[in-house]
C-alpha cells in the first residue's frame, strides 16, 4: 500500500493552506540549503577521514622493521662475533667429547 494521488493532492493543500504560498518557496529553498550544508559537512567528514587512512596506510608502508629494530640487530651481532655464546657452546662440546 502506498499514497495514492488524493492522498498527495490533500497533504499539498494541507501545506498551502497551513504556510500559504508566499512562504512555500521560502521553506523549501531554506530547506534545499540545509540539505546543501550537510552533504557539505558529510563530504568534509569523508574526506577527512581517507586523508587520515592515507596517512596511516603511508606510514606503515616506509617502515621497515628489520631496520628499525635495536633488539634485532643485537642478536645479530651477537650471533656473528667470534667469542659469541653459541660458538662457545661449541667449544665447550668439543672439550667434552
Amino acid at each position: 500500500m502506498g499514497i495514492g494521488g488524493f492522498e498527495w493532492v490533500l497533504i499539498v493543500l494541507a501545506i498551502l493552506l497551513l504556510f500559504g504560498a508566499k512562504r512555500i518557496p521560502e521553506l523549501a529553498r531554506g530547506l534545499g540549503q540545509g540539505i546543501k550544508e550537510f552533504r557539505k559537512a558529510s563530504d568534509d567528514i569523508r574526506k577527512e577521514i581517507d586523508r587520515g587512512q592515507k596517512d596511516i596506510m603511508d606510514s606503515t608502508k616506509t617502515y621497515d622493521y628489520k631496520e628499525k629494530d635495536p633488539h634485532r640487530e643485537r642478536q645479530e651481532e651477537s650471533s656473528q662475533e667470534p667469542g659469541s655464546q653459541s660458538e662457545q657452546n661449541k667449544q665447550s662440546e668439543n672439550i667434552d667429547k
